[in-house]
């Protein structure tokens, strides 16, 4: 296997400038948006490991898709731990919490 060609990395570069970076947690971030971005996370794992989009993942827990791209992209500001727990919940009810 060989280096890509110049229109295989133009296409990759292409393809990356339309990628929303995900966020990033700040060290001096609370325990709160800890929670959240930790609840963030398991959508996340959750739609690897099962191989789901997020569309079809959405249709399964009966929220907006753009709600949960927002989810998906850690925008924690946009959401209490209640409503994400709630979200949580559905995917996995046994979820156990603690903070810490």
């Amino acid at each position: 296997m060989g280096f890509p060609s110049r229109k295989e990395l133009d296409s990759i570069m292409k393809e990356l400038e339309s990628v929303e970076p995900t966020k990033l947690l700040p060290e001096n971030a609370s325990k709160s948006d800890r929670l959240k971005y930790d609840l963030c996370k398991q959508f996340v794992v959750y739609l690897r490991h099962n191989n789901l989009s997020q569309a079809e993942l959405a249709r399964e827990l009966k929220i907006d898709t753009a709600r949960l791209n927002e989810i998906v992209k850690y925008k924690i500001e946009l959401f209490t731990v209640d409503k994400l727990l709630d979200y949580t919940e559905q995917l996995n009810p046994e979820i156990k919490v603690v903070v810490a």
